[in-house]
């Protein structure tokens, strides 16, 4: 009894065609996939016996309202669907679990310019200097606040600025 199937040429050249397209495409995921994972930033957070964070991580204060809504730094913000809070020992917290409690932490945003990620601080990692707290990352951040000049909407049609000026 015979179980191997007979393939013809024809048949060949379709899978050595199919393999020849199929790798360099396996590969581009492979690397996209990879790409896409955040680097780890080391600081001297991790010195102190912290954590590391991830590029781009903010500090500030925070505390949740109402899930969705939380209070970062005094301003009223929202938390992104799948928002995760990590605590001190690196546990997930539920947001009603610490409605009303105010934490220092790190946080991330994502593309829409939610809070997506958050980190409550140790003390140690309190005390450590977060490197993207005061400047953007990569020389902008659509998300820090602006301080320059702000049309309130009530300046005269008359007093805008015109152009060439």
């Amino acid at each position: 009894m015979n179980r191997c199937i007979a393939t013809s040429p024809r048949k060949l050249r379709k899978l050595a065609l199919l393999a020849t397209v199929a790798a360099p495409l396996a590969a581009c995921l492979l690397v996209s996939n990879t790409a896409s994972a955040q680097p780890v930033q080391t600081q001297e957070e991790a010195a102190r016996g912290g954590r590391n964070f991830p590029v781009g991580t903010l500090r500030g204060k925070f505390m949740v309202l109402n899930w969705p809504e939380i209070e970062l730094d005094g301003q009223v913000e929202r938390l992104s669907p799948g928002a995760r809070i990590r605590n001190e020992q690196q546990m997930m917290v539920m947001p009603a679990a610490i409605t009303g409690q105010k934490f220092l932490v790190n946080y991330t945003r994502d593309a829409a310019g939610l809070v997506r990620e958050v980190w409550v601080l140790t003390p140690n990692e309190a005390k450590a200097k977060r490197e993207s707290a005061e400047k953007p990352f990569l020389n902008f951040w659509p998300f820090v606040a602006d301080t320059g000049p702000r049309d309130d909407g009530k300046t005269p049609y008359n007093e805008l600025p015109r152009y060439g000026q």
